[in-house]
């Protein structure tokens, strides 16, 4: 399996996910890696309807999703999706290693720093957003694929002020 986008974003799968980067990267499957939406059947089911034929979609806890991580199926091309950044900091701590996470859509209404018109911050994201980094990540602000990445080290004087 390849995992050919490791994204943040706060409404999981709509339209931004289905409509363009399941296409432009050619995704066949879906990892929703979340606690809460794993143990929720209802929301479960309405992400599958939402999902087109040919996309299978995987649901996980977050401690648990390394550790199940179907490996094998080179056919696979795989977007694993996180509700906020510090999910994605907690599976990166519990052994999903990724090189980039792009950051899509998160709104916080006790909003620390906003980094850009769609991504804004707490406290918590803040130092999850400081410890990926310092493990290496990549982070990239983009919410659509024809949006150009913008690298977040590129922008130091956001850095300064986190």
């Amino acid at each position: 399996m390849e995992i050919v986008l490791v994204r943040v974003d706060c409404r999981l799968v709509h339209g931004q996910i289905i409509e363009a980067w399941v296409p432009y990267l050619k995704a066949n499957c879906i990892y929703v890696v979340n606690d809460e939406v794993a143990s929720d059947f209802f929301r479960e089911t309405v992400i599958r309807m939402a999902v087109p034929e040919g996309v299978e979609v995987h649901f996980f806890e977050i401690d648990d999703f390394s550790s199940n991580l179907e490996r094998g199926d080179d056919r696979k091309r795989a977007i694993v999706l996180f509700a906020n950044i510090s999910d994605a900091a907690r599976a990166y701590k519990s052994g999903f290693r990724f090189t980039v996470l792009n950051l899509g859509n998160i709104y916080n209404e006790d909003c620390r720093k906003r980094l850009s018109s769609c991504v804004q911050l707490n406290d918590e994201e803040v130092v999850s957003l400081k410890e990926l980094i310092q493990s290496h990540v990549r982070i990239e602000l983009q919410r659509v694929p024809k949006e150009h990445p913008v690298n977040l080290l590129a922008l130091p004087d956001l850095l300064d002020e986190m």
